[in-house]
């Protein structure tokens, strides 16, 4: 028997190692996955090695500019009011409506971006909306909100809310005694938010502009939806127009190593910042205290509140009211729909399954190596199970897809490894996020069974259906679902590969926008949106229980 940080002596090695076999081919797959496209990369830089030399030309460094520059307007726009947002939210932890306030900003992590642009699009494009009332304003005919603008207003309806959710977590976390002693000193609003509240949300602010800045380079179907041009178009955009438009491998491949590249040195400074690359946005009860604000300072917060709240409802009110505009009846009886929806289940169920397989692996792995070693130094293997999974969004799915597309193109029809692509892409990218649901229950059944299980010989199968399922299968269904509304709403990879003969709803949704039927973009869009709501409410619920 192990006794302290003494490592713990399996009397049955075999199953230890049985799941370090598991994780060990969890990270193969995962490895084979991402080093597949690197190797189409190196591939066709062997090929075409002078072509991809003279692709760093101005045109890259512009969208490289043009990437950069719209992540870091996105950042700031999204950011800046997230602090004084939160912090309103903050003094005010008891009103009518709070909680449904804080539901709704949960709603745009939920919507994929394809629906979201289409919102957008409703509310403030050439003819949304607001288009009379904009038209009115400058005098004439209103061009819409395609470009810069339309990118920012996007990233910002997704950003805000996210932002404004970290932030208030980090505000919840202060002590309640410290709030108590600020009421009992009769701390106004300025000295509050200079020793109170400042403090706490300036030591999340590096980790919460790194993460919108990341997720605002990586961002594709945004751009690609709402730039409007080359004068708007970042490097993943680019990357599919040299593929699927221009079929321009050797400039595919400089774009696809700049944005690595620029993705990877984002991602590199959030982990020196101690950020969090998937982002928990899961709020604590907010504490009963009493805090002292005047009636200006409330009439302010409200009013900050009431703006905010409309500018996130209003592409959902605006996706809601264009979608049941459009011929619903019609749309769902229509063939294509079917098929494309049932295309998006099929491939959303089988990435799910797969992503939590592979999560559960390496977890299991990486708990079965901290036993092993004891109180010794995690080790290299034992580190790449733990964080491994979430390297791989430094490389965002269309970079894998298009090293993949440059790699297959030479053993076939390309278009015909759509599904493969499409759901073992979807199911890595959607590992970090199931892991981070299944880890902890699986570490806390582990630290109350582990002995037990050593000392009846119960293991393999026999272990998982007996012992990890139980506390497993809340944690597993929430993962299931999280995967699989990400997999539902992703246009990146069918972007590339998607066909005529293989479609699921996003990518027909973005086929009826470029032949000009909205109304029926927005009906597809309504449908998109509610299945994938009506999944991370179920994701959402299952894991309330769970904690």
């Amino acid at each position: 028997m192990a006794f302290g940080d003494e490592p713990l002596r399996v009397a049955r090695p075999s199953f230890a190692d049985r799941r370090v076999t598991a994780g060990r081919l969890a990270l193969a797959a995962v490895a084979l996955l991402v080093g597949g496209a690197f190797a189409g990369l190196a591939l066709e830089a062997a090929m075409r090695g002078a072509g991809a030399a003279g692709a760093f030309d101005a045109y890259l460094a512009r969208i490289a500019r043009f990437t950069l520059w719209q992540a870091l307007l996105s950042a700031l726009l999204s950011v800046v009011p997230a602090i004084f947002l939160a912090r309103a939210l903050a003094r005010h932890p008891i009103f009518p409506g709070r909680a449904f306030i804080l539901r709704l900003f949960a709603v745009p992590l939920a919507l994929p971006a394809i629906v979201a642009a289409l919102g957008v699009l409703a509310l403030y494009g050439r003819a949304g909306f607001f288009a009379p009332l904009f038209s009115a304003l400058a005098g004439g005919t209103w061009p819409g909100i395609y470009g810069l603008s339309g990118i920012l207003v996007a990233h910002v309806f997704f950003n805000l809310p996210l932002a404004t959710r970290l932030f208030l977590n980090a505000l919840e976390s202060v002590p309640a005694d410290q709030w108590r002693l600020a009421a009992q000193l009769g701390m106004g609003a300025g000295a509050s938010f200079r020793f109170l509240e400042w403090p706490a949300m300036r030591a999340a602010l590096p980790g919460v502009a790194g993460l919108v800045f990341m997720l605002c380079v990586t961002s594709f179907t945004i751009v690609l939806l709402l730039g409007g041009g080359p004068r708007a178009t970042t490097l993943e955009v680019a990357i599919y127009q040299a593929l699927r438009f221009d079929f321009d491998p050797a400039r595919a491949l400089a774009l696809t190593l700049v944005q690595v590249v620029l993705a990877g040195a984002v991602v590199f400074g959030l982990t020196r910042l101690g950020a969090t690359l998937t982002g928990d946005a899961n709020l604590p009860v907010a504490p009963r205290r009493f805090v002292w604000h005047g009636p200006v300072e409330t009439a302010l917060n409200a009013a900050l509140i009431g703006l905010s709240l409309l500018f996130v409802a209003g592409p959902m009110a605006a996706t809601v009211l264009a979608g049941l505009g459009a011929d619903l009846a019609r749309l769902a009886a229509e063939s294509a729909v079917h098929r494309a929806l049932l295309t998006s289940l099929l491939f959303a169920g089988l990435s799910a399954l797969l992503c939590l397989l592979l999560s559960l692996a390496l977890v299991a792995a990486r708990r079965a190596l901290e036993l092993r070693r004891g109180a010794l130094p995690a080790g290299l293997l034992e580190q790449a199970t733990d964080s491994g999974a979430a390297l791989v969004l430094i490389v965002p799915p269309l970079v894998i897809g298009a090293g993949w597309f440059i790699l297959l193109r030479h053993l076939g029809d390309v278009f015909a490894f759509a599904p493969l692509m499409v759901v073992t892409v979807n199911a890595v990218m959607a590992m970090p996020f199931a892991m981070r649901a299944i880890r902890p229950a699986y570490d806390a059944a582990s630290a109350r069974h582990e002995r037990l299980c050593l000392s009846l010989g119960i293991a393999g199968l026999n272990r998982l259906r007996l012992v990890d399922w139980p506390a497993l299968r809340r944690p597993a269904a929430t993962a299931l679902a999280f995967a699989m509304a990400l997999s539902l709403g992703d246009l990146g990879v069918i972007a590339l590969f998607g066909s005529d003969r293989v479609q699921t709803l996003p990518y027909l949704l973005l086929q009826r926008m470029g032949s000009y039927r909205t109304a029926d973009a927005a009906g597809i869009a309504l449908f998109l949106g509610l299945l994938c709501l009506a999944l991370m409410f179920v994701a959402d619920r299952l894991g309330k229980e769970t904690r």
